[in-house]
C-alpha cells in the first residue's frame, strides 16, 4: 500500500532505525521498568506503542530480518554470523552465516530512490569486508562488525570499522556514546536537500556489562530488592497501565533460578543490575541527542522514529566465551575487576533476565514469549499527530516494507513483510496467514491467537491461545490435539519451504 500523494508532496520522509541489543520485553519505563528511560518513553507516548510485536529470538537472525524484510533463513541468517572465510562460488544456503547478496538490503532500496545512508553501531551479519554495510548500501558507516566487544576497548578477535577501514578508539572510548557520536555526526553531515536513513544499531545493553561508577551507583540501591521483587513490582506497573489484560496473575519465576535472599556476595548481583540499568540509561540518554539534533535541523515533523530490541533478555553465562574473548590471562584478571569497571566481563544471568522479560518466559534463543518479544516504538508527527498503543501482531521483517512505504517505494523483489503503515494510521491491517520461527532447534509457529511452541531442550510441543494466556502458562496441547496437529503441519511445511534443518 502507497501514500496519497498530498501528504508527500515535498522531500521524502527521514528515518531514524533504532535497535538496542539483548533488552528485556520490560526493560524501559513504558513497559514498566525503573530504569531512567525518559527520552523513548516520550518517543512511545507521542507515537505508536506496538504490544505484540515480535523479533527473531537473537542478534544475528533479527538483524537479517530487519534489513532485507525476509525471514532469517531466507537472508542467510537461519543461526549465527560465519567468522570463517566461505567459498564464493557456493550458492546460498539458509544456514551460510552472511546476508545473501541476491537479497536487497533496505539501504540498498532507500539508497536508489535518493536517500543518504548511514549506520552507526553494530552489523552481525556479514564478517568478511565484502558483506560488511558499506558494500550493501550504506554510505557510511562506523562499529562492530562482530558481535560483541568491551565497552571501553576492542579486542583482538573483534573488528570495529568506520568506512572500511580500522578505527582506532581512544583512551575515552566508550561504545555506547560512540555510537550515539557518530549518529549524530552523519546527521550534521546531511544534505539537507535529500532525505536520510539513519539506523543506530547499540551494543547497548549486551554483555559484557560496563559502565561509569558513579552511574552504576545512582542505581545500587534500587536493585537490593532482589529480582523476585523487581519482577513483581514491574508486573504490578504493567497491569496499572492495562499492557496486559490477559495476566491476572504473575507466572512463576524460572525453577532454575535461586531465591534471591538464598545467594552468597549478593552485592555483586546488585552490582550487575545496576550496571545493566546504567547502560540502558546511556543508551537512552544518546537517544536524546539524536533526537535533539533531528529538531535542531529542522526536521522534527518529517522524521520518523523506529525503535526495538533483537531479542529478549539474555540468560548467558560468560566462562568459557569469556576465556577465549581475552585471553586466559585477561579473564583471570577480570574475575578480579569490580563489575562494571575497564577489564571486567560479565554477564547479569537468567536471575536478573527473568525479571527483565516480565513477566513472559524464557529469555534469548528460546521462541516462547520471553524470547522474541520486544516493545515497538514508531514516532512519527506527521502522520501520528497523537500516540497511541495497538495490540495488532508484527513481526521484524514487517519494518522493512513499511518504511519503503513511508518513503512512496515499491521493493524491487519479492519480500515476505507486510507493512505496518495501515496500523499507524489507526487501521486494521490483514495479518500474515502466519508467523513462524526456527533457532538452534527452537521452534515455533503463531497462526491468530494460536501459538505452538518447542523448547529443544524438553523436546515438546506446547499450545497456547495467546489472546487468553500471552504469559503462556497453560500448555493445551494435550486437550486440543486437532489444534496442535494442525499447527505442526503447517510449520513443517513452512520449515521445509525455507529450508531449516
Amino acid at each position: 500500500m502507497l501514500l496519497s500523494a498530498p501528504l508527500y508532496a515535498q522531500k521524502k520522509p527521514n528515518i531514524v532505525l533504532i535497535l538496542a541489543d539483548d533488552m528485556g520485553y520490560s526493560d524501559i519505563g513504558l513497559m514498566g521498568s525503573e530504569i531512567k528511560t525518559p527520552n523513548l518513553d516520550l518517543l512511545g507516548k507521542n507515537g505508536v506503542l506496538f504490544t505484540q510485536f515480535y523479533n527473531a529470538g537473537r542478534c544475528c537472525p533479527s538483524r537479517a530480518a530487519l534489513l532485507t524484510g525476509m525471514y532469517p533463513h531466507q537472508a542467510g541468517m537461519g543461526l549465527m554470523v560465519t567468522t570463517k572465510p566461505y567459498d564464493n562460488s557456493k550458492s546460498f544456503t539458509p544456514y551460510q552465516g552472511f546476508l545473501n547478496r541476491e537479497t536487497p538490503t533496505i539501504a540498498e532500496e532507500l539508497r536508489k530512490h535518493g536517500y543518504q545512508t548511514f549506520m552507526s553501531g553494530k552489523w552481525h551479519v556479514g564478517e568478511q569486508q565484502e558483506d560488511w554495510p558499506n558494500q550493501r548500501g550504506f554510505d557510511h558507516y562506523f562499529g562492530l562488525i562482530s558481535g560483541a566487544t568491551s565497552y571501553y576497548e576492542v579486542l583482538s578477535n573483534r573488528q570495529l570499522i568506520e568506512d572500511n577501514k580500522k578505527y582506532i578508539p581512544s583512551d575515552q572510548f566508550y561504545m555506547t556514546d560512540a555510537i550515539s557520536d557518530k549518529a549524530i555526526a552523519y546527521l550534521k553531515s546531511a544534505n539537507s536537500k535529500n532525505p536520510f536513513f539513519l539506523y543506530v544499531a547499540y551494543t547497548a545493553p549486551h554483555w559484557p556489562l560496563h559502565a561509569p561508577e558513579n552511574l552504576i551507583d545512582q542505581y545500587r540501591k534500587t536493585y537490593q530488592k532482589g529480582w523476585e521483587r523487581l519482577r513483581e513490582e514491574r508486573f504490578a506497573k504493567q497491569k496499572k497501565m492495562g499492557l496486559l489484560p490477559s495476566a491476572d496473575q504473575l507466572p512463576d519465576m524460572d525453577p532454575g533460578v535461586a531465591r534471591f535472599d538464598t545467594i552468597k556476595n549478593p552485592s555483586i548481583y546488585i552490582d550487575k543490575m545496576a550496571t545493566y540499568a546504567a547502560m540502558m540509561q546511556i543508551m537512552d540518554e544518546g537517544i536524546g541527542r539524536i533526537m535533539q539534533e533531528v529538531k535542531a535541523s529542522g526536521e522534527w515533523n518529517n522524521t520518523m522514529f523506529v525503535f526495538l530490541s533483537d531479542n529478549g533478555a539474555c540468560h548467558e553465562l560468560l566462562n568459557d566465551r569469556a576465556a577465549k574473548d581475552l585471553g586466559e590471562a585477561g579473564y583471570q584478571k577480570s574475575l578480579h575487576t569490580p563489575v562494571g569497571a575497564k577489564g571486567s566481563y560479565t554477564t547479569y544471568g537468567k536471575e536478573w533476565a527473568s525479571a527483565g522479560n516480565t513477566p513472559f518466559r524464557m529469555y534469548k534463543h528460546w521462541m516462547h514469549e520471553g524470547g522474541i518479544s520486544t516493545p515497538l516504538i514508531i514516532h512519527y508527527p506527521k502522520l501520528i499527530p497523537k500516540g497511541f498503543r495497538t495490540n495488532q501482531v508484527g513481526h521484524i521483517m514487517d519494518l522493512f516494507p513499511t518504511l519503503l512505504d513511508i518513503g512512496k517505494i515499491n521493493p524491487s523483489k519479492p519480500i515476505q513483510g507486510k507493512s505496518l503503515l495501515p496500523i499507524l494510521k489507526q487501521k486494521n491491517r490483514e495479518e500474515h496467514p502466519f508467523i513462524a520461527w526456527e533457532h538452534q532447534g527452537n521452534r515455533a509457529i503463531r497462526e491468530g491467537d494460536w501459538k505452538l511452541v518447542w523448547d529443544n531442550n524438553l523436546k515438546k510441543w506446547e499450545l497456547y491461545n495467546l489472546k487468553n494466556d500471552r504469559i503462556e502458562a497453560h500448555d493445551l496441547a494435550t486437550k486440543l490435539p486437532e489444534k496442535r496437529l494442525d499447527l505442526i503441519n503447517k510449520y513443517t511445511q513452512w520449515a521445509q519451504n525455507i529450508g531449516v534443518k
